[in-house]
């Protein structure tokens, strides 16, 4: 089966093959730097005791995306179509393990396009108080001219994540370089470590540092929302999620560094915004102001990098008769509108109602399961297809990959562990999912006869 013939129907427009490894790596960067290495870093440092285990833990976070990208980079290039983990998922699995990754992976994009752009709008506002009292009103501004900039063409999308994700990355590079030759913090006393190095307590403690971390690095794999975009899909998707997650681990290790540089670990820990603080150190009245706009910054890059992948997922899957047949119209600019129009639509009701930090409460459970899915079907294609030519494979396999899937079942049962309740209420949702599948199927198949 090539890989054309997973395509069910044709669509109306296609999309086209323009963008190359630089867009590549600036949706893979734009799309995992955010808010996360801003507020993340004061969570680690409160459960970790020493400078050496808080920097290694974003070292080994960074590794272990680094893994996922070795394996998801041999299904990115073996099967360039746009739409993410459900392509994989719907050609190793099947349609219904598809229908739950498609669904929950757009369902959580959209929900945090909504999230981000009320981040933006609640800084912007501080920056100019006229806004403050503003905010949805900025949010909804915000989302609908990153969906208006998209309905442009993806030329328009990819430039401008190009140059957000280029303005993020030297922002990041900028305060992590003024913040190491900056003066060091004078040592702190000695004090009892926060937790034991040693025991059950200490494990514990690096499990969930270390999912603090996996979540900040969630976006490695941006890349494989455009394969059918992609030049050349076969080199130029292992080098844009390869060199994009390699460079995510340098900027996180650099402002870490930055941080336990200019001040001792224990003021680092519990801190809502550590590279606010650091900033404020720095930059003195300033350096709110200073991290303010970095953070808008990174965020608007995010926002397009999220509005450019969703209406994606919901075009691949129509295209597979999971969603309606509309979704797969494609305007002259490579743009699936109909499914940017549903997905910007589903965007701002999050806005409205206020809803998003639920919704992404529950699917957040999901996150990890995507990873999990696509790992396995590596193994999964490498049986049930072996001759599918395959422009580059797994380093390591079996065992990077099943590295992968073993520590990302592992970080599984801790998010049930650790929020049984969210967790209770994605088992729901996945219970019924089922009925949902069939009432879709058959409608599709009615529309299809």
């Amino acid at each position: 089966m090539g890989v054309s013939d997973s395509f069910t129907q044709k669509s109306h427009g296609s999309l086209l093959r323009v963008l190359g490894v630089g867009f590549g790596l600036a949706v893979t960067i734009g799309g995992t730097i955010g808010m996360g290495i801003l507020r993340t870093p004061g969570e680690i440092a409160k459960q970790l005791p020493t400078p050496t285990l808080f920097i290694g833990i974003w070292i080994a976070g960074g590794v272990y995306a680094l893994l996922g990208a070795i394996s998801v980079a041999e299904l990115g290039a073996m099967i360039p179509r746009s739409g993410g983990f459900y392509v994989f998922a719907h050609r190793a699995l099947g349609s219904y393990a598809g229908f739950i990754v498609g669904w929950s992976d757009w369902m959580s994009t959209c929900a945090t396009i909504a999230l981000i752009s009320m981040v933006v709008a609640e800084y912007s506002g501080v920056l100019f108080p006229t806004l403050a009292t503003n905010q949805k009103t900025v949010a909804l501004v915000v989302t609908v001219c990153f969906a208006l900039l998209q309905w442009r063409g993806v030329l328009w999308g990819s430039r401008t994540q190009n140059v957000t994700s280029l303005i993020k990355v030297l922002a990041f590079a900028a305060f992590a370089i003024v913040a190491l030759i900056h003066p060091a913090a004078p040592a702190a006393p000695t004090a009892a470590p926060p937790v034991s190095a040693h025991g059950f307590a200490f494990f514990a403690a690096i499990i969930l540092a270390l999912q603090g971390v996996l979540y900040t690095y969630d976006g490695w794999y941006g890349v494989i929302y455009f394969g059918e975009e992609i030049r050349d899909p076969k080199r130029d998707v292992t080098r844009s999620m390869l060199g994009g997650v390699l460079s995510i681990i340098l900027i996180y290790v650099l402002v870490n560094l930055a941080l336990i540089h200019v001040m001792p670990l224990s003021d680092i820990a519990g801190e809502p915004l550590a590279v606010g603080k650091a900033a404020t150190i720095i930059f003195g009245s300033y350096g709110d102001t200073v991290i303010r706009v970095i953070a808008i910054v990174s965020m608007l890059s995010t926002i397009n990098a999220y509005t450019l992948s969703a209406p994606r997922i919901l075009y691949a899957m129509s295209c597979d008769s999971l969603f309606t047949h509309h979704g797969t119209r494609v305007n002259k600019g490579g743009t699936p509108t109909v499914t940017l129009f549903i997905s910007t639509v589903v965007a701002v009701l999050f806005i409205i109602s206020g809803t998003f930090n639920q919704v992404l409460a529950i699917v957040a459970f999901f996150f990890v399961s995507y990873y999990t899915m696509a790992f396995i079907s590596v193994i999964v294609l490498r049986k049930r297809e072996p001759h599918l030519p395959r422009p580059y494979r797994v380093w390591g396999y079996p065992w990077t990959t099943l590295i992968v899937i073993f520590g990302s079942i592992a970080f599984l049962a801790g998010a049930v562990a650790g929020d049984k309740k969210n967790s209770l209420w994605a088992l729901g949702l996945l219970a019924l999912s089922a009925p949902v599948y069939l009432v879709v199927k058959r409608v599709s198949l009615r529309n299809h006869t």
